[in-house]
């Protein structure tokens, strides 16, 4: 059999398996998200299980209303966060998650690039161009998808442009001669564009030998666009493994057409994984997480999105592609990707109300699942990988402690005799793991 090519795994720092009623559990440790303690012990524990990179998802508002049956989005900042972890870890990727459309870019270069020689060339971005949070930053209305991805482009060049505008050849620290840097060699970046004017330099300098790996979260037609131009890795919703082929195969295509590679760019699709030592323990544990559905919250969204009415549909009567609204002219200010996916699902699929509900389309952000064991996830990992459907995945492991402790002491220590995970680092830089 031919060697097999290794994915690239990410684990989310987001308290994934606290989600629901999860964090009622006496074992939950919910007290603690809010200290660095909680995300320097996962990212040690995802170190010693040699993963490519840990990710601090990130929004730019509070839902309150969300905060009476969970933590929701509520969150430390990443960057900050982040500089915690580098300083108890020495190998892992560390993926923060920073907005386009709100923060300006020299201070965005200037953080990542901090945090780049804080960890030693560690540092990811995660380019995000933002749903909500609008009001958060003084502007009176969200760009339309288009003019975020747009300025995004921009955004992403002047951030390259501002790293190079002091690049580490010109720091020489000759004692002797009383130089410490060759000024001919930094350079201000003079930029005006369609959205943004900076002039620079910036004022620290590149972190020699590495560059800093971009991960983008789009799969709409423009976020795909954008992401084939820029981004190393994509992380996108793809419930199901056709979904995740027509992705990647659509992303190389994007990729050529940009003048890059298709191996440049990698799928790594979000991985929910509810896990336990049987299936009936893992489906049990899936139940009883969501046992408190908001289903009117959860009807709104759905109307919102496609505009089907849930609320007084009965029970018994499957919804068929026959039942869904013509998709509006104009979509919802919310995800794009989100409603596409919710739509493709109830025009392949007929389901009850209480089918649906249950749907990674409607409980999380689409993402693949596993509800079941290790060994189920094992099979289904190889089986995705071997298809040519992944790259890798960002584990996103729900329903308890436990699940994320199968996750890294059992699927993991699998994948590696599976050949498809390193069983050591080679480098110390995330761009070393991904060339890995």
């Amino acid at each position: 059999m031919p060697q097999r090519k290794r994915l690239h795994i990410g684990l989310s720092l987001a308290p994934t398996w606290l989600s629901g009623d999860a964090w009622r559990r006496a074992n939950s440790n919910i007290e603690g998200i809010f200290t660095a303690d909680f995300a320097v012990d996962l990212a040690r524990r995802a170190e010693a299980a040699h993963l490519d990179f840990v990710f601090r998802p990130d929004v730019s508002y509070l839902a309150a209303e969300m905060l009476e049956t969970g933590s929701g989005f509520a969150s430390l900042d990443p960057n900050i966060l982040l500089a915690a972890v580098a300083r108890e870890t020495s190998h892992i990727g560390l993926v923060s998650t920073i907005s386009t459309t709100f923060y300006p870019p020299y201070v965005v270069a200037r953080q990542l690039q901090s945090l780049n020689w804080i960890s030693n060339g560690r540092i990811g971005w995660n380019i995000v161009t933002a749903l909500q949070g609008h009001e958060n930053f003084g502007h009176e209305r969200m760009p339309s998808a288009e003019e975020r991805y747009a300025r995004a482009a921009e955004f992403t060049h002047l951030v390259h442009e501002l790293w190079a505008s002091f690049p580490h050849e010109a720091l020489k620290i000759d004692r002797a001669k009383g130089r410490y840097a060759d000024t001919r060699l930094i350079k201000p970046v003079d930029h005006v564009g369609d959205y943004l004017k900076v002039k620079g330099p910036l004022s620290v300098p590149a972190y020699p030998g590495t560059r800093i790996p971009l991960i983008q979260a789009g799969a709409s037609e423009s976020g795909r666009d954008f992401a084939a131009s820029v981004a190393d890795l994509v992380f996108a919703p793809a419930p199901d493994i056709e979904a995740a082929l027509e992705l990647r195969r659509d992303l190389h295509a994007r990729a050529q057409r940009h003048g890059r590679k298709p191996e440049d760019i990698r799928l790594l699709p979000g991985f929910s994984l509810f896990l336990a030592d049987t299936r009936e323990q893992a489906r049990e544990m899936f139940m009883d997480t969501h046992v408190r559905l908001d289903r009117p919250r959860k009807f709104a969204s759905i109307k919102e999105m496609i505009g089907l009415d849930l609320s007084e549909w009965p029970q018994d009567r499957p919804i068929t592609q026959a039942d869904l609204p013509p998709p509006p002219e104009l979509p919802h200010t919310g995800s794009r990707t989100h409603t596409n996916m919710l739509r493709r699902l109830l025009e392949r699929e007929s389901l009850t109300v209480g089918q649906l509900l249950l749907r990674p389309e409607v409980v999380s952000a689409a993402h693949w699942q596993v509800i079941g064991t290790v060994e189920d996830a094992v099979q289904q990992i190889a089986h995705w990988a071997d298809a040519g459907a992944i790259d890798g995945f960002i584990a996103a492991p729900g329903g308890a402690v436990e699940s994320i402790d199968l996750f890294l002491e059992g699927v993991v220590l699998r994948l590696v005799e599976e050949g498809l995970l390193r069983a050591e680092y080679s480098g110390t830089t995330f761009a070393h793991h991904l060339m890995d």
